[in-house]
């Protein structure tokens, strides 16, 4: 999708927003820290292409939890996911930061899996835009 087709979807669809959460193990955090400063350009590129924008993760050292937040800016969620989780190079980024998380989900076994969802969305409960 070209720069000038992005913008026209964000502005027919200004977005659905997103939260979710997952535990990092404590002994990983220096790891999880180094990649993300450098994310492969490959997830960064599929990440845009799939209308994922506003895209942010933070981490509370207290209770070793990651909080990510995104805006779906695209018009088909799923086809779009689908589209993220056939990238070769996203699932080996998702196998390797999945080893250094604990998914809060009852039964979910890696992102790269599916359902259920390896990040355990969280409801909104105020927004101002």
């Amino acid at each position: 999708m070209s720069q000038q087709e992005q913008s026209a979807t964000r502005d027919l669809y200004p977005g659905r927003r997103f939260a979710q959460i997952v535990k990092l193990k404590p002994e990983h955090i220096d790891e999880y820290r180094k990649c993300h400063a450098a994310v492969w350009p490959q997830v960064l590129d599929q990440i845009k292409e799939c209308n994922i924008a506003d895209y942010s993760i933070f981490y509370d050292d207290k209770s070793g939890v990651l909080f990510a937040s995104f805006r779906y800016v695209g018009s088909d969620y799923d086809a779009d996911m689908a589209l993220m989780a056939a990238n070769p190079r996203v699932r080996e980024w998702w196998r390797m930061t999945d080893a250094w998380q604990e998914s809060l989900v009852p039964g979910a076994v890696s992102s790269e899996a599916g359902e259920p969802s390896w990040w355990k969305p969280v409801e909104e409960v105020f927004y101002l835009p």
